[in-house]
């Protein structure tokens, strides 16, 4: 029942005026039906990045974010100036990371040419980015066909595939320590014997006229 405010009359709850003395009754509005919050896909890229989103992002729209992808040129320096399959390691790119620690040596071995890492690492540079959205793009869209609309589930998924893995920058930092102490080794104990250049023989003294 449905109490008028001016006579206290009780009405049916459908009533829109009082039966006894005619004024207006209020009417209470409907609670609104609650809708499920879904992330947008800016935000689903954002929780999968993790650190630095805001400057892979601006790289990832050059590609056609949420359309269809295309290659442009791009520049990552992390990529280039670190060894490049910690990086991809940092990132969890474990496939990439494998071929950059494994192609480096194989193609020094094979060459025996010392450059062939600068190589690797250029290219590491001008293809990471474009690597990276397709590795996130690939992950983001099967986490979002897995846990359906639920934000909690989502944002589980994405932590645990996405982000970066900070134990690898000491990874990289005891490479380089290494590399480093090597060289000095190196310097320091000069070329070996067999990279020395032979030395001249002397020339013969000229005999003695008897």
């Amino acid at each position: 029942m449905k109490s008028c405010a001016q006579c206290q009359q009780q009405n049916q709850e459908d009533a829109k005026f009082c039966y006894q003395c005619g004024n207006t009754l209020t009417v209470e509005p409907e609670p609104p039906i609650a809708t499920p919050v879904t992330h947008t896909d800016e935000h689903l890229w954002r929780q999968f990045i993790g650190p630095h989103a805001d400057r892979y992002l601006k790289h990832f729209k050059k590609f056609g974010l949420g359309e269809q992808p295309k290659f442009a040129l791009t520049w990552n320096w992390p990529a280039f100036l670190f060894i490049s399959f910690v990086w991809f390691l940092y990132r969890k790119m474990y496939v990439y990371a494998l071929v950059y620690a494994l192609g480096p040596m194989i193609s020094t071995y094979f060459t025996g040419d010392l450059t062939v890492g600068l190589v690797w690492s250029i290219m590491a540079g001008a293809t990471a980015n474009y690597v990276y959205y397709w590795h996130c793009r690939e992950q983001i869209g099967g986490i979002k066909k897995g846990s359906s609309t639920d934000p909690v589930k989502q944002d589980e998924a994405l932590k645990e595939a996405g982000g970066v893995q900070p134990y690898v920058i000491w990874v990289g930092i005891a490479f380089y320590v290494l590399f480093i102490m090597t060289m000095i080794k190196m310097l320091q104990d000069g070329p070996t014997d067999g990279e020395r250049s032979p030395e001249k023989p002397a020339k013969p003294t000229a005999a003695s006229s008897v």
